[in-house]
């Protein structure tokens, strides 16, 4: 009776550890780009001495940080203190369960898979909240609350632009958004064109939601001494860190799904359906993640007045409108035999 489950399960733990192996490499070598466009940009070099070109810079900053001696503040909450990074790491690559790499490469394909990764990336925010607090000490905290607010903001606007998706798409599930995106005329039959300033929306507030410039409010240097995480060194600070880091990709990702046709040829013809999904998807992603970059690179920070205002004045408003009129049209379309 036993193995009508044993090995399903062990499947799963595979492909499970194949998907997190794969997203830490991947992340290791976002942490370079990162560092090589922001450089680039300044007309720097960047990372250029571990290995060639500097590619193994990332795997020599995560030794540096786990042979380092952790510090813990003697008026910190213990426990708290250690569980929120673990927390932060495990939340965000939790996420990945659910995304689609390929045609079937998922590790568990569910059919409300937009809401776990919307429940999922929402719990991200109690890991620096709990940082925050058990650190003891009044900056941590502040930027905890910050954060707090910001994520929780921006939700709202990401929410919405998530239901325009689903309208269109008919499906809670993943594949199926990216397969209602296969509609022959390759890279003009995906959302981004049909719902662009639902795109916009979406690629604003998901730098907001993960804290990435110009919207690092929760660790602004100036104003915060690194924010939440100014308590945190050794292996801790590296596992927040990997999970805001993982938190962009997973972004990246979503963004491909819900906009870019996630694996699809975008162009629907010989030869370039020849070549494998997965290297449609990764490539989609990284060019999402390089305009991240460039955004960190080239943008000022935000006011904190002003990252409140765009989220609840701006794109609140615009994401509500969308909504209604997304779903007029599609009614008036279904009503008059168009779709």
């Amino acid at each position: 009776m036993t193995d009508g489950w044993v090995l399903p399960v062990l499947i799963m733990l595979l492909k499970s550890v194949v998907v997190l192996v794969a997203v830490l490499i991947y992340v290791a070598y976002v942490i370079y780009a990162d560092r090589k466009i922001w450089a680039a940009v300044q007309l720097r070099r960047g990372p250029n001495v571990v290995g060639p070109w500097g590619l193994l810079q990332s795997f020599a900053d995560m030794l540096k940080f786990v042979l380092k001696e952790p510090i813990i503040p003697a008026g910190a909450n213990k426990g708290v203190f250690l569980l929120a990074p673990v927390i932060t790491g495990f939340l965000a690559l939790a996420a990945w369960a659910v995304v689609p790499l390929a045609e079937g490469w998922a590790v568990a394909d569910i059919n409300v898979g937009v809401l776990y990764i919307f429940a999922i990336s929402s719990l991200g925010v109690y890991g620096v909240i709990m940082g925050g607090w058990a650190s003891n000490s009044k900056y941590p905290f502040l930027s905890a609350l910050r954060s707090a607010a910001q994520m929780v903001s921006y939700e709202v606007s990401i929410g919405f632009v998530i239901i325009t998706v689903l309208l269109c798409a008919g499906s809670l599930n993943l594949s199926d958004i990216v397969r209602a995106q296969d509609t022959g005329a390759g890279i003009l039959g995906w959302y981004w064109l049909r719902l662009l300033p639902m795109f916009v929306i979406f690629f604003i507030s998901a730098l907001a939601e993960t804290n990435r410039p110009p919207f690092d409010l929760v660790e602004a240097e100036s104003e915060l001494v690194a924010g939440f995480m100014v308590e945190y060194s050794s292996t801790p600070y590296m596992m927040f860190m990997l999970g805001e880091y993982v938190a962009i990709v997973t972004m990246c990702a979503m963004t491909t799904i819900l906009f870019l046709g996630g694996w699809l040829s975008p162009l629907p013809f010989a030869p370039f359906t020849w070549i494998p999904g997965l290297v449609w998807f990764v490539g989609k992603a990284s060019f999402v993640f390089f305009m991240f970059a460039m955004v960190k690179a080239f943008v000022p920070r935000y006011r904190y007045d002003q990252l409140m205002r765009l989220g609840w004045k701006v794109f609140l408003p615009i994401s509500l409108a969308m909504v209604v009129v997304v779903a007029a049209v599609l009614e008036i379309a279904q009503a008059g035999g168009w779709r």
